[in-house]
């Protein structure tokens, strides 16, 4: 028999690690909504092959790093060296370019330019929050290319977020092809450095793009890279990871990679292949469920079937919603019009813990959770229903006998919304104890749960 210990952290079901029994339900993929294009790459040092955005939230300001660069496709040829480039914004929806006058382009300083040389080809940022942190490497950020003749994943650390310095003149990792997004974070859970880079398969897929994962506990010394494990997925190309903690659970890590299918072309270009963005999810950090169905299409915009678009960006934020005032969604960010003009960003939200849900239909179903040792007086469920539709939710012992008096049957649709049992609101008097919650449900999805 196995118990969970949640205590009383945020549980999704993005995965069974929740559930041991279930009925006439099924875990379900649902998909991002496309909003406003927050950002087009039309300044003359910008261009048509603009990409690696990474974007995360800081204190009372959202900040935002992408590659500026562009292609000439008759030639082939890029037409301008890459930069780094910075934007900055108040709400996560609109963003304005930071002009900080700190490099020149064609004569002028006149530009949001932070970083050029070394680096500047995949820099991929992110703020660290170790406790331990020097002051003036609170920034830290992974790069390569850039610079002809240094090969290798560079490390640089910065107090601001602006002004940029190499971490050490030797590269963080020597060996590997990293012409990718390569991303890191620290992780305040299990006290370690992880870091997402590019890999390529050997043996009997040879040559496949993919993802390898190493951990350090300063950022100086890290284990030897590691593929990641799928549970039950096929190998793919994947371009790039965007694999971040999930902010309102950081103990499971979110992953937005680019699929590419480089056989294929739906229109015409001078460069093949299609991309979407898939999801996956994990546990550890190494072991991993991807979605073998895309979570954003390439629809029915022509130049998002060009080669290398529909590319999430790194970091995944909490905004406030357009239509319900008050409450907050998700918002992450897609690549579009890749190596065409018009080369942007587009923003996309989704309902917050709502990228997979326990879900069922017309029919009913059912589903039980493994016994689950919790801390708190109240449970909270993040579910929607149709108008016709319920949620019923007991609370069973080990057994898996009902505990009276804790049944509830609920409908509508809430991000966080108290059960409130029949006869008694307090479950101060099964803390520490395991128990069951069984869902019964029709016409309904159960994102995630928690005891508070």
């Amino acid at each position: 028999m196995e118990v969970r210990e949640i205590g009383s952290r945020l549980e999704l079901f993005v995965d069974e690690w929740l559930i041991e029994q279930k009925e006439a339900v099924q875990l379900t993929l649902h998909h991002p909504v496309p909003a406003e294009i927050v950002m087009e790459f039309n300044m003359p040092w910008e261009g048509n092959t603009c990409g690696y955005v990474t974007v995360f939230k800081d204190k009372d300001i959202f900040r935002m790093y992408y590659r500026a660069s562009n292609t000439n496709l008759e030639t082939g040829q890029e037409t301008h060296p890459a930069f780094v480039c910075y934007a900055e914004s108040t709400d996560g929806i609109h963003w304005t370019r930071s002009y900080l006058n700190l490099y020149q382009f064609n004569g002028s300083k006149n530009n949001n330019i932070i970083l050029q040389g070394l680096g500047s080809h995949t820099f991929a940022t992110f703020l660290d929050t170790n406790p331990a942190v020097k002051e003036e490497e609170r920034y830290k950020a992974f790069g390569a290319y850039g610079e002809e003749g240094k090969n290798g994943l560079f490390g640089f650390v910065s107090k601001d977020g602006i002004y940029w310095k190499l971490m050490k003149e030797e590269p963080v990792f020597p060996d590997g092809v990293f012409d990718s997004q390569n991303t890191g974070f620290y992780d305040n859970l299990r006290n370690r450095y992880f870091a997402y880079h590019r890999g390529w398969t050997e043996g009997e897929y040879q040559g496949i793009r993919s993802i390898m994962v190493r951990t350090s506990e300063d950022f100086q010394h890290w284990t030897k890279p590691e593929y990641l494990v799928y549970e039950d997925s096929p190998e793919e190309h994947l371009y790039t990871n965007a694999i971040t903690p999930y902010f309102r659970a950081p103990h499971i890590f979110f992953g937005f990679p680019k699929r590419f299918v480089q056989e294929r072309q739906k229109v015409a270009h001078r460069y093949s292949g299609v991309s979407d963005g898939v999801f996956m999810t994990s546990r550890d950090g190494k072991v991993w469920k991807r979605w073998n169905e895309a979570l954003i299409r390439p629809g029915l915009m022509q130049e998002r079937w060009i080669n290398r678009n529909n590319m999430t960006a790194w970091g995944i934020i909490a905004t406030k919603s357009n239509i319900v005032p008050g409450v907050e969604e998700i918002s992450l960010y897609s690549s579009e019009a890749y190596y065409v003009e018009g080369n942007r960003l587009r923003r996309f939200t989704i309902r917050m813990d709502g990228f997979v849900s326990v879900h069922t239909g017309g029919r009913q179903g059912m589903f039980t959770t493994h016994p689950l040792v919790f801390d708190g007086r109240n449970l909270v469920l993040n579910y929607s229903t149709s108008a016709a539709g319920y949620v019923k939710v007991e609370l069973l012992d080990i057994d898996g006998k009902a505990i009276e008096g804790f049944s509830c049957e609920m409908y509508g649709d809430s991000i966080e919304e108290k059960v409130n049992w029949n006869s008694n609101n307090d479950l101060s008097q099964m803390k520490g104890k395991p128990v069951r919650v069984r869902f019964t449900m029709k016409d309904a999805d159960v994102y995630s749960l928690r005891f508070v």
